[in-house]
């Protein structure tokens, strides 16, 4: 139905979000805080027993790996947006900020409002969130919680969904998919219809195989996670290759000097995410163990392969380098 309303829905989504995580997170730590402060830097006993306390550190941090997260969709959704060069870096920084926001918040609340934190690390409290949450908001509470959690979570998915569709029209588009003259068709709203299509049914298909074996949540979850991230840092290594050609953006939206610097520590933090997500699995199973990168070789092969076989690049229209040709006639300008 159009981009506006798709906006619509995001804008419910995200008061939704407000209200489950910012505004839970501030009742819990104003209202039902059972724990004090120093409590973020207690251990629980884990150091006492053996293993490895940086093997609990790293797995704590795969958390914010996917908290700063869902920053790409904005891109994606660019071609409709009025100003992109300029409301897009600005829209991707504020989806980062406020992630962190609510996620600091949420997490502080649920931590600090735990009646019982040592039967939490035990194991002894298997789902804590429903636990802490019955308790501070009792069950019609917890239910509503529940309720404005879940419209957040929808309003995310198609969201999501929407950006999904317009990297496979944009693919389309340039003739490098199987069918891609029937995904590039718009329809009268200007939304890619067929591609929608596609990035709608692909996912309810693995949620009904979910639905008939749920143990496979867990490994098609750590099958897709980590090629995401790879993607990511192809195009970060490659901005950074240009930078130190003496390559510079064009566009309203600039940071200056401290691009190179920015490019830099974003290379880095991906790398260290992708090193994270790679780590094996606690799992006595071989494949189980090994999901993750089983999954990207399964992800990068196919791909090669079809690469080489279609060879699907270079079809299309647009000038090739033509963000680096454009800045190179900004900076003659600049200079005359």
């Amino acid at each position: 139905s159009g981009t506006k309303n798709l906006a619509r829905v995001a804008k419910i989504g995200f008061w939704c979000e407000i209200v489950s995580v910012i505004a839970l997170g501030i009742y819990l730590l104003i209202f039902h805080r059972s724990q004090p402060f120093s409590v973020i830097f207690d251990s629980m006993g884990v150091l006492a027993h053996d293993g490895s306390y940086s093997t609990a550190f790293m797995s704590a941090a795969l958390m914010g790996l996917f908290m700063f997260f869902g920053f790409e969709a904005c891109g994606n959704v660019a071609e409709e947006v009025q100003n992109p060069s300029k409301k897009i870096p600005v829209a991707m920084i504020l989806s980062i900020v406020f992630g962190a926001i609510s996620a600091i918040i949420s997490v502080m609340g649920y931590l600090l409002a735990s009646p019982n934190l040592v039967s939490i690390v035990n194991g002894k409290t298997s789902d804590p969130i429903p636990a802490i949450l019955n308790e501070a908001l009792g069950e019609t509470g917890a239910t509503v919680f529940i309720v404005v959690a879940i419209i957040a979570m929808l309003s995310c998915s198609l969201s999501l969904q929407a950006a999904l569709s317009r990297l496979i029209f944009s693919f389309s588009r340039d003739r490098m998919l199987p069918g891609s003259e029937w995904m590039a068709k718009i329809s009268k709203n200007g939304v890619p219809d067929n591609a929608m299509v596609v990035s709608c049914l692909l996912p309810v298909i693995i949620c009904v195989w979910v639905y008939f074996q749920p143990d496979n949540l867990s490994r098609i979850t750590a099958f897709a996670v980590i090629g995401i991230y790879i993607s990511f840092q192809m195009v970060v290594l490659a901005a950074l290759r240009q930078r130190l050609k003496g390559w510079k953006p064009a566009g309203e939206w600039t940071i200056g000097g401290w691009g190179v610097i920015v490019n830099v520590l974003a290379l880095a933090y991906g790398l260290c995410g992708i090193w994270l997500l790679a780590q094996p699995a606690d799992s006595s199973d071989f494949i189980d163990r090994w999901t993750v990168l089983f999954g990207l070789a399964i992800v990068v092969g196919s791909g090669l392969i079809y690469m080489f076989l279609t060879r699907p690049f270079g079809r299309s229209a647009a000038p090739e380098n033509d963000a680096i040709a454009y800045a190179s006639k900004l900076n003659m300008g600049q200079d005359n």
